[in-house]
């Protein structure tokens, strides 16, 4: 399943917190298989919203939301705020 390209907002976010490199990796993973274990990938509550997640490192995760078979990730987060 491919990952539309990042908004500016959010290429910042991984400028700014040095995960660049790692989001290219994790990316290149989900890509290849969505539920790779160390994505840890995860349907978030409430579930009606179809609103996913998958691991970036231990901190922080990419939020994404799946439209026309098309991965859309909408932020990037500390994980558990």
């Amino acid at each position: 399943m491919q990952i539309k390209p990042l908004r500016k907002d959010l290429k910042k976010i991984l400028q700014k917190h040095s995960l660049k490199k790692k989001y290219q990796k994790q990316k290149s993973l989900f890509e290849k298989n969505p539920y790779h274990p160390s994505l840890n990938t995860e349907k978030l509550r409430p579930k009606k919203l179809n609103i996913y997640s998958f691991r970036l490192n231990r901190k922080w995760r990419a939020i994404f939301i799946i439209t026309n078979n098309k991965v859309e990730v909408v932020d990037i987060k500390l994980h558990y705020h």
